[in-house]
């Protein structure tokens, strides 16, 4: 068939959904029209206000409210009703106490900087998770780039083989690269023992026959390339993709993505869940090199049987948590590394008749630890009760421009949307913890 009697709407569909799904990227992206932005390089100012040692980002996120009064700020001074059974153990730095589920983290306090300040106006699952994650709140007219994708697009990538956005167990509900152009989604991982799928050739197939099929399928694209849809964003976005693909099936960086290459000891200090072998593969990505690393932990939605629940699930985060964070610090990567613990919002101060705790965005916590963090800190507070935020209020722009920050990255550098409207990693005026680094 001669190319000029295609449909021309079908083929432009056609390619746009085969960008978005080829190689597994299925959150987000659009054929947007973008500025485009360069790889940006660390702000002088940025530097010396203690920014821009970031390389990399570790992002594990809480999925469902985890409750910040019995894990990053307890008050073993509140009412029974409010503190419940939880105990405040000592940690080791001075005056700094943690839920005693975390007992392990406890010992890494010197490396983390507790944000015991964070507020939202999103009281629901998906809204939160979305504010947190990109810096606004949900429209229904466009999706926002989460901080993954804005790292993945502002800093570049610092191996071109291997994607420069992974991300581990998350829900659909992920904004991923919004609005940005596929390459800046993330590359998403179901199960992290069984690694990256289906990025090796068959079995019957050489790297020969490989060759040949890839230079076939260029040579009876090139008329539709280059006279048809030059230029078109759809039809590049298709061949990065395609060529993306290609690149890691060749990459020795391929091994990142397989864990049986460590040993069982490694493997078991993370721990047999999910999660903490998907943070090991976070550690494993970017000692290779990948910007941005999310790992989701879902199950945090605890509206009956809080505490018992909690016995089983935040030993988890410490045990995955504490082995990364004495990882990265022995590989000489802490440095280099921002570690990110955050969640949508907190659990409500008062116990219900269930023994339960019901959605609060009024306050909650989250946790920064490497990458020019100052550790054995507490940046904010809340009441007696932990009910409301009553010192450094922080909202999810802030979060996020701070995480920009951590990198050497403009906060509030605009990008033009597809209807023309400026967005920003930070928000509209999110404002980087500037306290909380070296």
């Amino acid at each position: 068939m001669n190319p000029n009697q295609l449909n021309e709407l079908n083929r432009r569909d056609f390619l746009s959904r085969t960008a978005r799904t080829c190689f597994g990227l299925t959150i987000g992206g659009s054929m947007a029209r973008l500025f485009d932005t360069p790889a940006m390089a660390a702000d002088p100012s940025i530097l010396q206000a203690g920014g821009g040692k970031a390389k990399h980002v570790i992002y594990l996120y809480m999925s469902g409210g985890m409750t910040h009064i019995d894990t990053f700020d307890p008050k073993p001074d509140a009412p029974k009703d409010v503190r419940g059974p939880v105990d405040a153990i000592s940690t080791n730095v001075d005056g700094i106490q943690l839920g005693h589920c975390l007992p392990m983290l406890a010992k890494h306090t010197d490396k983390i900087a507790l944000i015991r300040s964070m507020s939202t106006n999103q009281g629901a699952h998906a809204q939160g998770k979305y504010m947190m994650h990109t810096g606004y709140a949900p429209r229904g007219t466009i999706s926002h780039p989460s901080s993954g994708a804005w790292v993945s697009k502002l800093a570049g990538k610092a191996n071109d083989d291997l994607p420069s956005f992974v991300l581990v167990g998350g829900g659909n509900r992920h904004p991923g690269g919004g609005f940005f152009e596929p390459q800046f989604a993330p590359l998403p991982i179901g199960d992290p023992a069984q690694g990256l799928k289906n990025v090796k050739r068959r079995g019957d197939t050489t790297d020969a026959s490989l060759e040949r099929q890839i230079d076939l399928r260029k040579e009876l694209d090139h008329d539709f390339d280059t006279k048809f849809h030059q230029g078109q964003k759809s039809v590049r976005a298709y061949n990065e993709v395609y060529d993306s693909a290609v690149t890691l099936m060749h990459s020795k960086d391929l091994e990142a993505f397989d864990l049986s290459k460590e040993s069982r000891d490694v493997r078991a200090a993370y721990g047999t869940e999910r999660f903490g072998q998907g943070v090991l593969l976070a550690r494993r990505l970017v000692e290779r090199g990948v910007r941005f690393v999310e790992v989701e932990y879902g199950g945090f939605d605890w509206h009956a049987d809080n505490f018992s629940q909690m016995e089983d699930k935040i030993p988890v985060l410490d045990q995955a948590l504490s082995a990364l964070l004495t990882d990265l610090k022995a590989g000489g990567l802490l440095d280099s590394t921002l570690v990110v613990v955050a969640t949508e919002f907190g659990r409500t101060p008062k116990i219900t008749p269930n023994a339960g705790r019901n959605h609060y965005p009024r306050a909650f916590s989250a946790l920064m630890a490497g990458g020019g963090i100052k550790g054995g800190q507490v940046y904010g507070a809340t009441d007696k009760t932990a009910s409301k935020v009553i010192e450094n209020p922080v909202n999810a722009k802030d979060f996020n421009a701070t995480i920009a920050f951590a990198m050497g990255l403009p906060h509030d550098l605009p990008v033009m949307s597809p209807t023309k409207r400026p967005f920003r990693m930070g928000g509209l005026d999110g404002k980087p913890i500037t306290e909380i680094f070296t």
